[in-house]
């Protein structure tokens, strides 16, 4: 079959009057590929490479890492009240101790001289010491007299060793507890340090929202700080200093002046008022009487959560005063706005 050039490139082959294009078509299947290429990506929906994190999402991460700092720092304040009262405990213990220590000093000297009276020969025996006695009935009388003493001598060593006994039960369950305790503070310890990495990544992923965004998280169930509140009696003093500690920082384990945790702000307000409380908030439930939620009033404590990990004070109007949260601080909130457990009225 003749073969002709038509044009650099192209080679055509004749069939009578019907030409076939060999490259063209290749060409046109390329081209027809390529198109179908483009379009597919163009069908593909655009992301962006890292997407605006949820607003729900970040407050519910937010929530439960303040949660569980919260209820961290709190097993630590009653551990710590704990560990306050064993110490004490073990005070008084090293004092009977010491006390019990003379005791048997005494009777030690007193059993060295009877040995050094034996020794030396004032000891003889009872029925010589009767026929050499000018009168044997004085004598009688004396032996009478110190048979009474050694048997007041045994008592005292057995009343001591019953004791010795008992403090040393009582030392070893203490230093056991002291262990415990200080067992759970590194525990919580490395608990706390779990959490506050939790908490630099909510803070990281509050840093990544829009300023309305994050604003709406931080401040959250804060609500109008009224401009008074009407309070009478031992209470007034507790929530004029609440108040007055509204903005500033919250701090795990803080309790002014500065900063505050929560049972750190209702224990200092109320020392203002004369009434200590322990700084828990669940030792703070069992700090006076319960009070039914109809019947509250400015000053009395509303707890949260259960087990109770949180407190505040309530100041009428069903608002209350308390540190909330590293990044609200010490604000006015709704009553309900945390699952709300029950009241107390200190005092």
């Amino acid at each position: 079959m003749p073969e002709s050039v038509s044009s650099p490139g192209r080679r055509t082959t004749h069939k009578g009057d019907r030409p076939l294009v060999l490259n063209g078509r290749k060409r046109l299947i390329t081209a027809l590929s390529g198109l179908a290429l483009v379009v597919g990506v163009g069908l593909v929906p655009s992301t962006p490479a890292q997407a605006e994190p949820d607003i729900d999402t970040v407050q519910a991460r937010v929530d439960r890492l303040y949660h569980q700092a919260e209820q961290a720092s709190e097993r630590y304040n009653d551990a710590r009240l704990e560990l306050r009262d064993l110490t004490r405990d073990l005070k008084a213990l090293e004092a009977d101790q010491g006390r019990q220590d003379d005791r048997l000093d005494v009777v030690q000297e007193q059993v060295q001289q009877s040995v050094v009276r034996q020794y030396e020969g004032e000891s003889l025996s009872s029925v010589g010491q009767v026929l050499v006695s000018d009168d044997p009935g004085k004598f009688l009388s004396q032996l009478s007299t110190m048979s009474a003493f050694n048997d007041m001598q045994s008592q005292m060593f057995d009343d001591y060793a019953t004791e010795l006994k008992a403090l040393d039960i009582r030392r070893t369950a203490t230093e056991k507890r002291q262990a415990q305790v200080t067992a759970t503070k590194k525990q919580l310890a490395a608990e706390k340090a779990t959490i506050d990495t939790n908490l630099a990544e909510a803070k990281s992923l509050l840093g990544k929202l829009k300023a309305e965004a994050r604003e709406a998280i931080v401040s959250r169930g804060d609500v109008r700080t009224p401009a008074s509140v009407p309070a009478s009696g031992r209470a007034a003093a507790a929530v004029q200093y609440a108040m007055a500690q509204v903005g500033k920082a919250y701090v795990y384990g803080a309790a002014g002046p500065n900063a505050f945790d929560c049972s750190g702000l209702t224990m200092m307000a109320w020392a203002q008022a004369g009434v200590a409380l322990p700084h828990s908030s669940s030792a703070q439930y069992s700090s006076g009487p319960h009070i039914a939620e109809s019947d509250l009033m400015p000053g009395d404590l509303v707890f949260y959560y259960s087990p109770i990990s949180h407190v505040g004070m309530y100041i009428g109007n069903g608002m209350i005063v308390n540190a909330l949260n590293p990044s609200a601080g010490v604000q006015v909130s709704s009553l309900h706005s945390m699952p709300y457990v029950g009241a107390v009225r200190p005092g």
